[in-house]
C-alpha cells in the first residue's frame, strides 16, 4: 500500500519513465498499453511502476474532479485477466485519498517473462512516454528474459531455513575443496554470504536454494521424496527374480557421492583373477569402476529432481541398468547425443565437478564407452525412447561371464541347468502372453511391460520365431505378431 506522501512524490517527478498519469477514468486500451510498458521494463529498473488515474500527465496535479469509483478500480483489476496481456502480470489497484481529491493507483512489478504484449504488440517505456518496441528492443526482452531464467536447481527451497543445511559438509567437505586454503583463511563472509556467492543460497527469500538442499542438506528428502539412490540387486535376469540386496543412498551428495564411489570400487566392480598361462593370471572385473561409477554421477548431476522417483540402480546377473527420472534436457536431442550436452541442474553439476565427481566438458561418455570396450563389457547402451526417464545399460564383461571360464562344469557346457531351462521357458511365456494380449504390440511397448532392454527382448523373440511359435508380419511399429502353435 502507497502513502498519500509516496503518491504526491510520483505525481511531482514528471521525468521518470516508472510513472504515467491520467484523468480518463474510461480509456481501457490506454490502461493496458501502460501496464504492458511497466511489466516489459526495457531500462531494467527492477522497480514498480505506476499508473495514477485523477491526475494531469502534462502537470501532475490532482483533479479532484475524477470519481474514483469500486467499478473503476474493479475494471482496472480485470486488465490481468481480460486475456489482452500476455503473458499475464502482477499488479495491484489501490484507491489513495489526498487533499486535493482521490486517485486510483495501479502497481505494476517488472515480468521475468518478457517480452510482454498487449493485444499482440510489446509497448515499452521511452523517458516519460510509452511507444511500440522496435525489432532492437524486442531482441533486448528477449535477451532479458533468458537471463533470468533459472533451473530448477537455482530456486529458492522457501520452506527451508539455514537450520537444514549441514554447515560443516559445506565448510568442511565442499568449500577447501573450491578454494585455496589462503583464500578461505582471508574469507570474512558468513556462511549464507558464502553460499549464495556460490548459488547455494537466497538471500532475497533468507533461504536455501534446492541446489544447497541436494548438496549440502540435512534431510533432501524433506523437500525433495525422489532424492535418493536405489540400489537393487535381483538374483536374475530381470525384476520378477528373487531379491538378494537392497539398499538406499540417501542425504546430501557430499555424503552420498563418496559412499557410492566405494560401494561401486567394493561391490560392483568384482575382481577376479581369469587364467591366462600356467606362469601367469590376470585380474579381470565384472564391470570397471571408474566406467560404472561415471555413468552413475551423470544420472545423479542430468536427473529431473522435482519428480518423487529416485535414481534406480539396478544390477542382474548380466547387465546393470541406471535409470533416471528425466529425459534429455535443452539442446541435447536423440539425433545429437552424446556429443551435445546441457545441464538440467547447472548448479549441481559445478558442485559435483568441483568434489571430483563429473567433468563438463562433453567426453565422459566417449571415454565410457573406450573403458568398457576395453574390459570386455562393450557398449553400454543409452535408450532414449522413453519420454520422461533416462536408462543406460552396462552389459557384464564376457571375462567373467559364467559359461566362459576355463573351470566351467562339464554339465553346464552340455546345456542349461533344469532350473535355468525354468526361467527360459517362464521368460518366452511373458512374451507370448503379452503378445496373446495385444497381437499390435510393440517391441518398445513390450519392453516398458517386461522392464527390460532391447538386447533381452530380441533374445527371446528370436527364441520363440525359432521355435516356430511367432512370427512377425510388417515393421517393428505398425506390423503385428502372428501365432503359430
Amino acid at each position: 500500500m502507497l502513502t498519500p506522501e509516496e503518491v504526491k512524490t510520483l505525481l511531482s517527478d514528471m521525468e521518470s519513465d516508472r510513472v504515467e498519469r491520467t484523468i480518463s477514468t474510461t480509456d481501457t486500451n490506454k490502461f493496458g498499453q501502460a501496464i504492458c510498458a511497466f511489466a516489459n521494463d526495457l531500462p531494467n529498473h527492477n522497480l514498480s511502476g505506476y499508473l495514477i488515474i485523477g491526475a494531469d500527465d502534462k502537470t501532475g496535479k490532482v483533479s479532484g474532479q475524477v470519481n474514483i469509483t469500486d467499478q473503476l478500480l474493479q475494471n482496472l483489476g480485470g486488465i490481468k485477466t481480460d486475456g489482452k496481456l500476455q503473458p499475464q502480470v502482477s499488479m495491484t489497484v489501490e484507491k489513495v485519498a489526498l487533499p486535493e481529491g482521490d486517485v486510483a493507483v495501479v502497481t505494476v512489478q517488472p515480468c521475468e517473462f518478457t517480452p510482454v504484449r498487449y493485444e499482440g504488440r510489446i509497448w515499452i517505456r521511452n523517458g516519460p512516454r510509452k511507444c511500440i518496441a522496435s525489432e532492437a528492443d524486442e531482441k533486448l526482452l528477449l535477451e532479458k528474459r533468458i537471463s533470468r531464467m533459472q533451473t530448477f536447481d537455482a530456486l529458492p527451497c522457501i520452506d527451508a531455513t539455514i537450520d537444514d543445511i549441514d554447515v560443516a559438509a559445506f565448510q568442511q567437505g565442499y568449500l577447501p575443496k573450491a578454494f585455496p586454503e589462503e583464500v578461505l583463511r582471508t574469507d570474512k563472509r558468513t556462511v549464507k554470504q558464502q553460499m549464495q556467492a556460490l548459488g547455494y543460497f537466497n538471500t532475497k527469500h533468507n533461504c536455501p536454494t534446492y541446489a544447497g538442499i541436494i548438496m549440502f542438506g540435512v534431510n533432501p528428502e524433506r523437500f525433495m521424496p525422489g532424492c535418493y539412490v536405489q540400489y537393487v540387486r535381483f538374483g536374475g535376469l530381470n525384476r520378477a527374480a528373487k531379491v538378494e540386496n537392497e539398499y538406499k543412498f540417501s542425504g546430501n551428495l557430499v555424503k552420498v557421492l563418496s559412499q557410492l564411489d566405494t560401494f561401486v570400487d567394493a561391490s560392483i566392480t568384482n575382481r577376479k583373477p581369469v587364467f591366462v598361462s600356467a606362469l601367469r593370471e590376470e585380474i579381470k572385473v565384472d564391470y570397471p569402476h571408474w566406467a560404472t561409477r561415471e555413468l552413475l554421477m551423470n544420472a545423479i548431476c542430468h536427473r529431473d529432481y522435482q519428480g518423487n522417483g529416485p535414481v534406480q540402480f539396478y544390477q542382474y546377473d548380466d547387465r546393470i541398468e541406471i535409470m533416471n527420472p528425466g529425459g534429455l534436457y535443452g539442446k541435447a536431442t536423440p539425433e545429437n547425443f552424446p556429443y551435445v550436452n546441457d545441464y538440467r541442474n547447472g548448479v549441481v553439476a559445478e558442485g559435483m565437478k568441483v568434489l571430483g565427481f563429473v567433468n563438463r566438458y562433453s567426453r565422459g561418455v566417449q571415454a565410457v564407452q573406450d573403458e568398457l570396450k576395453t574390459n570386455g563389457n562393450g557398449e553400454a547402451e543409452f535408450q532414449l525412447h522413453f519420454a520422461t526417464a533416462f536408462l543406460v545399460v552396462e552389459h557384464l564383461s564376457v571375462h567373467t561371464t559364467k559359461g566362459e571360464k576355463k573351470g566351467e562344469k562339464k554339465g553346464e557346457k552340455k546345456g542349461e541347468k533344469k532350473g535355468e531351462k525354468k526361467e527360459v521357458k517362464k521368460e518366452l511365456k511373458e512374451v507370448l502372453d503379452l503378445i496373446r494380449q495385444n497381437p499390435n504390440i510393440t517391441y518398445n511397448e513390450l519392453m516398458t511391460e517386461l522392464h527390460i532392454t532391447q538386447t533381452p527382448l530380441y533374445r527371446r523373440v528370436k527364441k520363440l520365431k525359432d521355435m516356430k511359435v511367432i512370427k512377425r508380419e510388417g515393421g517393428r511399429s505398425s506390423g503385428r505378431w502372428i501365432i503359430l502353435d
